[in-house]
């Protein structure tokens, strides 16, 4: 039996946002987590990446470390803006993610918890489309950042000038 009410257009997390309803300081969470030893495993593999302070603990703490160090990728990683909501608020108004830079400010080992953050700090209006910049934030369980940087995404404007 068909559902006339239901349309799979109409199925959407949230509704869409062009470039003119965004504001300067709108926050995008990312949900937090705990990275554990079958991350590192699963980035170095993804990565290529064989350095063994990403993979062998011993060699870790010969050189100070407490545990498995994150690769820099692994921690700006959990900034993608796909992860939480906000690709869902920009719907199909996005038209590309077209920069990206990062700090890595202090390490994150193995068991650490993130808490990724996107948050708009400049709106640039261009004729059919706008430049939206946030800076990406990751803390760690501790409360210290542990990146920061700046992510632009290219979005459509809903009234584009003449």
């Amino acid at each position: 039996m068909t559902d006339e009410t239901f349309s799979p257009a109409e199925h959407k997390f949230a509704e869409p946002k062009y470039f003119e309803d965004l504001a300067v300081g709108e926050r995008f969470y990312i949900p937090s987590r705990t990275l554990g030893e079958a991350n590192f495993a699963a980035f170095q593999t993804a990565s290529g990446d064989n350095h063994p302070i990403h993979y062998d603990v011993e060699y870790c703490r010969a050189r100070g470390h407490r545990d498995l160090l994150a690769h820099g990728f692994q921690v700006l990683i959990q900034t993608a803006a796909g992860a939480g909501i906000f690709p869902h608020v920009i719907g199909d108004a996005l038209i590309g993610f077209i920069e990206q830079s990062s700090r890595f400010l202090k390490p994150v080992y193995a068991g650490d918890t993130v808490y990724p953050m996107l948050t708009i700090t400049d709106l640039k209006a261009q004729r059919s489309t706008g430049v939206v910049t946030v800076a990406s934030t990751v803390h760690n369980q501790r409360g210290e950042l542990v990146l920061e940087g700046e992510q632009k995404y290219l979005i459509r404007r809903r009234r584009p000038d003449a």
